[in-house]
């Protein structure tokens, strides 16, 4: 029994049981006579060490206050304190940065101490310029009798990593002058403060200054250099000193394939890379992932997989650090299974893991399985970072999930991780495809500098709701500030200006975005001016522009001018329309629905029964329409004549009510396309498409006061556009349907369309 091993809770307590001999700062108090009286035993007079040793005790556990009180009961019982515990106490001021207590066990030094020792005021110089107290620090330092190197290194270096250069170069002049050789941590500190280009001579200067007193051999400041060179954008000259080191080190390798990395040169960086591994230099952690990175920018999937396979070599793919940049590698090479089973192999996954990963989810279109992982990780209380949100804020607006990327938002709030400008972009983005667009403008003007982001996603949001004018007085707004429209920008102005009838506006910002601003327009441009064109009517300004424009016309040139002879009946030039977009694209099924019902417009059966063959031959089926609405939380989807919903009876009795409300209103609006085609048939269908389903069900389903929001997957039909004008007269409700096109607010009979779209 003697021999057996303790358990493992005895040793704990022999410690505590140790430790309760310590006496606290009760012990020091005497209860049956005053202080001034009390006797301290022969082991405590020898330099009160175990005193000390709880004063530094209580200094390490953080607890300031009850050091304050026992410093006291030491002074009371006349025991010394030590300088380790000075200097304990002091760290601890310094580590929570705690000033008052700093300043307080200064004084008490100058009080108790008189003349301190300059490893004590070392201490003091050190917490002054750790809790960013520099005016106390300097009167100190000019105060110190004998100031040595480490005084020296401590506030140099302390003002180079504030960014305080005028100073730190003030001091260091100093030294040098007094005939005080700077130790290369002087150098390290200093170099590392120089951080952009605007200092690369400050950086030459100390560069010249290093080689002038020998230290330019040493590893640890030649690297710094190098660095240094890397942050202020010469790469040149980085690659010309780390080529000299006779020595290097991983900091070196890392630092200037960071550099070649950030700079767009991702190439230079991977040859980096080869030399390391043929020089037999084991690369670390961060040498794998900044080569991945690079990979990643240069989407090389061929060499990416090599270094992974590396990386699995060395048993290095479950580490958080280098199995998140192999997840990241993949899912930007458009390898998500990849992706996805390197994430799998990480044993504890980080925030920027599962950013990445959601973040390949978005990417290839995958939303909905990016917003389970994000349920996942709130319901566990993982870590979650700002691009998380951001890219949960994007999968919200492409499933327009209004409930979910509110909750986000709030959440995002919650713990202050609504990204700047990105992530406040995204919102702007989300409201307005969401149909909130009073909340998009509220997270717009709550940024306090806009950049083209910001600016780009609130004009493109006015522009889709058919705020013209809006979108053009913020447009107007952009170019007072210091942001600038890019090529994305002037795509939704010039939207903006289509789907509202605004031609001339339209043509004037085409001819002015190269010659005023600087950006050149592209076919996407072009495609929006041929799209005003012909929703205005002028068919043969379109083809003129088509046939004209800088560009070769693509499928949507085409698809426009289509759109557009549909609209007013025009079968000549919608013909060659036709035949030019089936060209560039045989499969798209909008181009045969929009030619047939054109040919059926104008009594061509022979010609709609042709496209109809082409379109069976070709095996191609017009999309299936639906209609979704969220009510509670819950998304409700419905597609034509839908009876599978669990409130059937009552969706289809309102809509049995609302058209018979209607009788003499419907026999107009079936007898323009259907009834003329001969397809009587149909009358009922349109009676029972989809967006009326989800208008009935909001209307049965939505408190009276709130608006009914329905998304759809295709562009609204006419008949359901003028059916909801009437619901919405009728009932006096507010109506918004988000189609493939664009947003349709109804109120009191009335579309923001103006009826033109």
């Amino acid at each position: 029994m003697a021999n057996s091993p303790l358990p493992p809770s005895i040793p704990s307590q022999i410690a505590a049981t140790r430790f309760a001999r310590i006496p606290s700062w009760v012990s020091l108090k005497s209860s049956s006579a005053s202080s001034s009286s009390l006797k301290i035993p022969h082991n405590q007079q020898q330099q009160g060490q175990v005193e000390n040793l709880h004063l530094v005790s209580l200094s390490k556990q953080g607890k300031l206050k009850e050091a304050r009180d026992f410093l006291k009961q030491m002074d009371e019982a006349g025991v010394p304190v030590s300088p380790s515990s000075y200097k304990s106490l002091l760290e601890t001021c310094s580590n929570m940065r705690s000033l008052s207590d700093g300043r307080l066990i200064h004084q008490r030094l100058r009080t108790t101490m008189g003349n301190s020792s300059r490893f004590l005021d070392n201490c003091v110089l050190q917490m002054y310029c750790v809790c960013e107290d520099f005016w106390d620090a300097e009167k100190l330092f000019d105060e110190m009798p004998e100031k040595n190197l480490d005084s020296w290194v401590i506030l140099i270096s302390a003002y180079s990593e504030k960014g305080h250069l005028e100073k730190t170069f003030g001091l260091l002049s100093q030294m040098i002058a007094l005939g005080i050789e700077p130790h290369s941590t002087i150098f390290t500190g200093l170099l590392k403060s120089l951080l952009d280009p605007s200092v690369l001579e400050v950086g030459k200067q100390l560069h010249s200054l290093v080689i002038r007193i020998g230290l330019s051999t040493n590893v640890s400041v030649i690297t710094a250099i190098s660095n240094m060179y890397v942050k202020c954008g010469a790469l040149e000259r980085a690659k010309l000193v780390f080529d000299q080191m006779v020595k290097r080190n991983a900091v070196g390798w890392t630092g200037l394939m960071m550099g070649y990395t950030q700079a767009g040169k991702e190439k230079y960086a991977l040859v980096l890379f080869v030399r390391m591994l043929k020089e037999d230099v084991e690369p670390d952690k961060f040498v794998f992932s900044i080569a991945l990175k690079a990979c990643a920018g240069l989407e090389d999937l061929n060499l990416g997989r090599q270094i992974h396979g590396y990386i699995v070599k060395l048993g290095l793919e479950s580490e958080v650090f280098v199995g998140t940049a192999v997840v990241d590698l993949y899912v930007k090479c458009s390898d998500f299974d990849s992706a996805w089973r390197a994430f799998e192999r990480i044993s504890e996954p980080n925030d920027a893991s599962w950013s990445a990963i959601i973040t390949g989810y978005c990417q290839i279109g995958k939303f909905e399985k990016s917003l389970q992982i994000f349920k996942s990780l709130r319901t566990k209380d993982m870590a979650i970072n700002s691009f998380v949100y951001t890219s949960i804020f994007q999968a919200c607006s492409a499933l327009a999930d209004y409930n979910m990327g509110a909750q986000a938002h709030a959440d995002a709030i919650k713990r202050g991780l609504v990204s700047y400008l990105h992530g406040e972009s995204a919102m702007i983005t989300f409201y307005s495809k969401c149909g909130r667009l009073e909340y998009a403008n509220r997270a717009f003007e709550c940024i306090d500098e806009p950049d083209t982001v910001a600016w780009t996603a609130i004009i493109c949001g006015h522009a889709y709701h058919g705020n013209a004018s809006e979108a053009l007085k913020l447009f107007k707004r952009m170019q007072n500030s210091t942001a600038k429209p890019n090529e994305v920008t002037f795509v939704g102005v010039l939207t903006a200006c289509s789907h509202s009838g605004f031609v001339t506006e339209a043509k004037l910002y085409l001819e002015s975005m190269s010659c005023e601003y600087g950006v050149k327009p592209t076919i996407d441009h072009y495609d929006c001016m041929i799209d005003a064109y012909s929703r205005a009517g002028m068919l043969q300004e379109a083809y003129e522009l088509i046939k004209n424009m800088p560009f070769e016309p693509d499928a949507m040139s085409w698809k426009c001018l289509l759109g557009g002879c549909w609209i007013h009946r025009n079968l000549e030039l919608g013909k060659i329309a036709a035949k030019n977009l089936l060209q560039l694209d045989p499969d798209d099924t909008a181009g045969y629905i929009l030619m047939f019902n054109l040919y059926a417009s104008h009594g061509k059966w022979e010609e709609a029964a042709s496209i109809r063959s082409t379109m069976g031959a070709r095996k191609l089926k017009k999309e299936l329409s639906c209609s979704w609405i969220t009510v509670k939380g819950k998304v409700h989807r419905f597609v034509v004549g839908d009876k599978h919903h669990p409130q059937t009876e009552n969706i289809y009795g309102k809509l049995k009510e609302l058209n018979h409300s209607f009788t003499d209103v419907e026999s107009v609006l079936l007898k323009e396309e259907d009834v003329s085609f001969g397809l009587p048939e149909r009358k009922q269908q349109l009676t029972e498409h989809s967006e009326r389903l989800a208008i009935a069900f909001g209307l049965i389903s939505i408190p009276s006061n709130a608006p009914i929001i329905i998304f759809k997957n295709l562009r609204a039909c006419k008949h359901c556009h003028d059916f909801a004008k009437h619901v919405s007269m009728v009932t006096g409700r507010r109506i918004t349907i988000r189609d493939s096109c664009r947003f349709h607010h109804f109120h009191s009979g009335k579309c923001s369309c103006n009826d033109y779209w």
